[in-house]
């Protein structure tokens, strides 16, 4: 069961963060790729088999700096930030997954990728599984860390640990309170879901802030989970209309956040699924522990 929360639910290019005193390597580049409505701002690098990562609240792609450090040795990398938070475009609408689905696959094709494997973490992996159930032939292995999907087994029950109550929170007078205040509100979530939280160093924590309170993010966030109910109702209908996934699944919870809950979740979406456990960690997974999580990550991608 869940020590601290079932995921906070949760961050670009302003300066690197030190997350893990690691950046990006230098032969990963950005652009800006306009699709489905909203410019995603990625990075990508790296030549051999596609991997594709996708964040969560409370942070941007650049979290997955140690991760892309490892695997660009010899992967094609591709680092979005979810519309609405980093550095893409903040549109209005657009916040449910299964139209953030779409943003993905826009970016595959914009970068001519046809197959990929897929590394997610808290709202990521409601963005990951609503592409992989609509587009399983593009999708070769899924890792999902730390945080529920949506409509997915034990999703109700989920919904009433009182740690969860940013859930629920959103709309404009919480706009306005949050707006000034975006470290205040994000320092809740970094500290309460880490193990050990002064590994989410200053530095990062006020280069996500930053990024979170360029205009339009702090409505984009509330927006990701207002979106919740939406996409309950949009899984609910894939399950029943596709079945489970059908790719290797490595569903993992950090020791002290998700745990075996995580691939408690995914074998109600998914026939195929290892549980991975990474020690010394809460919900901030490459803050926590990076090496261990990295290392768990790259040996499920490399098996055969």
């Amino acid at each position: 069961m869940l020590r601290f929360v079932i995921g906070a639910l949760g961050a670009a290019a302003i300066a690197l963060p030190a997350t893990a005193q690691v950046s990006f390597p230098a032969e990963v580049r950005t652009q800006e790729i306009t699709t489905n409505g909203a410019t995603i701002h990625v990075r990508v690098g790296g030549t051999g088999p596609a991997v594709i990562l996708l964040h969560g609240y409370g942070e941007t792609g650049d979290m997955w700096a140690p991760l892309a450090q490892d695997l660009v040795r010899d992967h094609t990398v591709v680092v979005p930030d979810l519309r609405g938070l980093g550095l893409s475009s903040k549109p209005e609408a657009g916040f449910d997954k299964k139209t953030q689905a779409g943003d993905v696959a826009g970016v595959l094709d914009a970068l001519k990728i046809d197959r990929a494997d897929l590394v997610t973490h808290d709202i990521g992996n409601m963005v990951g599984y609503a592409f992989a159930v609509q587009h399983p032939e593009r999708v070769r292995r899924f890792v999902l860390i730390d945080a529920p999907v949506p409509g997915i087994g034990p999703w109700e029950e989920i919904l009433k640990n009182p740690l969860l109550w940013h859930f629920r929170f959103g709309g404009p007078d919480m706009e306005r309170l949050v707006a000034g205040r975006e470290r205040i509100y994000l320092d809740r979530f970094w500290n309460e879901f880490s193990a050990t939280p002064s590994r989410f160093t200053e530095a990062a924590r006020e280069h996500y802030a930053k990024l979170y309170a360029l205009p339009g993010a702090t409505h984009s966030g509330f927006a990701q989970f207002a979106a919740f109910d939406q996409d309950a109702v949009d899984n609910k209908a894939f399950l029943a209309a596709k079945g489970k996934l059908e790719m290797p699944v490595l569903a993992i919870g950090g020791e002290k956040s998700f745990g075996p809950m995580m691939a408690t979740v995914m074998r109600f979406a998914a026939s195929d699924v290892t549980e991975g456990t990474i020690p010394d960690s809460g919900h901030w997974i490459m803050e926590d522990n990076p090496t261990a999580t990295s290392a768990m990550v790259r040996s499920f991608l490399s098996a055969q």
